[in-house]
């Protein structure tokens, strides 16, 4: 029986009530700003802690079962939580990977044994997981991986290399799309998935610095790894449909995910705000009309996103073209953020080229952090040059 609005109302204030009791006070060190930036150990030991305080209190995979660690009720008790985390600004579940993709994955498709072995500690945040999809000679053809995997007994032997591993130092397994049959007559049929741990001799990970000057993403490279075979997922030649099953979580199409905050969220409200006292020839920048048609373009575009995600769970809206919205709202909500992170650079005058650590930078360089860490959103999950593809061939229904 669905809950009642006098009972999610009631949840609501639960929720909200707890957040205020137990938001973290500021650390006194950096934290990321999405869970793209772990790069440090204080870091990890805070958010961990945090994770697990809100799985604990019951606000974190709350749609999933029971039995597994979850909650066991509706997703709409876990969309009140995550609205709350949002508007009390608290932070982020770091475990995204855990959390958003491979989680539903294994909960969607997953044997009882997977399931049984590997969600609590998603949940928990003692699981920590990575990603190895991308590799450095294949960029956006992820079909065209060559990390090699070969049966050997009970085994599977791994060599290659991955990269882009978000928190690949940190991870205790990784969803791993690796090649087992390289003589397949189509390249996708010779992939398979793994669940794959990162705690055995021959893997090994490296801290790649960013332009913000962080870590968060490593390269990962596999010499003679040994992993159990039953490490494997589905059957061999499965892998292609299973990475692309994963993709439409990490994109937002599929629902799953165990909810938590993956970034801080910001809002054009919070921009104009932190433009209070910029001026530009003399007068409030806020002043200036052109300034305020870009602001109030931004407000539209960003009241447009918040609208089309709500509308994806109408399905009478979505009837003309099935999955458009979620499909496209990746491409959109990475854009909009890049560019709204430029525009509050851009009107900040000469500030705008002042950084984190400069004593005399607006809001500590929030935003010039920001700015630079948004170009991670555009990639991952697909470039924002392969989701304007994909849209375009799957909704629209253009040629290749």
């Amino acid at each position: 029986m669905s809950a009642t609005e006098a009972e999610l109302a009631e949840f609501r204030s639960d929720v909200s009530a707890w957040m205020a009791d137990n938001k973290p006070a500021d650390p006194g060190f950096l934290l990321p700003q999405t869970f793209m930036e772990v790069g440090d150990e204080r870091q990890l030991e805070f958010l961990r802690e945090w994770q697990h305080k809100v799985w604990s209190a019951g606000y974190l995979g709350m749609a999933w079962p029971k039995e597994y660690g979850g909650g066991g009720v509706e997703p709409v008790f876990q969309n009140i939580a995550d609205q709350e985390m949002r508007r009390h600004d608290v932070p982020i579940c770091f475990n995204v990977i855990g959390l958003g993709w491979a989680g539903p994955l294994i909960n969607d498709i997953g044997t009882e044994q997977e399931k049984s072995k590997y969600l609590k500690g998603i949940l928990s945040a003692e699981d920590i997981w990575c990603q190895g999809f991308s590799e450095p000679e294949h960029g956006s053809d992820l079909g065209n991986a060559q990390t090699r995997a070969v049966r050997d007994g009970d085994e599977y032997v791994l060599n290659g290399q991955k990269i882009w591993t978000t928190m690949g130092n940190f991870a205790k397994y990784m969803i791993l799309l690796a090649r087992t049959n390289p003589e397949a007559q189509r390249k996708y049929d010779g992939l398979s998935f793994f669940l794959s741990p990162m705690d055995v001799p021959g893997v090994e990970t490296r801290p790649i610095r960013k332009i913000t000057g962080e870590y968060g993403f490593t390269e990962t490279f596999f010499t003679d790894a040994r992993i159990p075979a039953d490490c494997l997922m589905g059957e061999e030649g499965q892998g292609w449909s299973i990475a692309m099953q994963t993709l439409q979580y990490e994109r937002g199409a599929e629902a799953g995910a165990a909810g938590g905050l993956a970034m801080v969220r910001v809002t054009v409200e919070d921009m104009v705000e932190g433009l209070e006292g910029v001026e530009r020839d003399g007068a409030p920048v806020l002043e200036d009309p052109l300034v305020r048609d870009q602001l109030v373009q931004a407000i539209m575009d960003e009241k447009a996103l918040v609208l089309s995600v709500r509308r994806t769970g109408i399905a009478h809206l979505t009837s003309d073209y099935p999955g458009a919205l979620p499909l496209s709202n990746k491409l959109r909500a990475s854009e909009l953020t890049r560019r709204m992170r430029q525009l509050a650079i851009n009107l900040q005058g000469g500030e705008g080229a002042l950084y984190v650590g400069d004593d005399t930078a607006r809001q500590g360089g929030f935003w010039q952090r920001a700015y630079f860490n948004s170009f991670s959103a555009t990639i991952g999950g697909g470039t924002s040059q392969i989701q304007a593809n994909i849209v375009a061939e799957h909704v629209l229904g253009l040629p290749k």
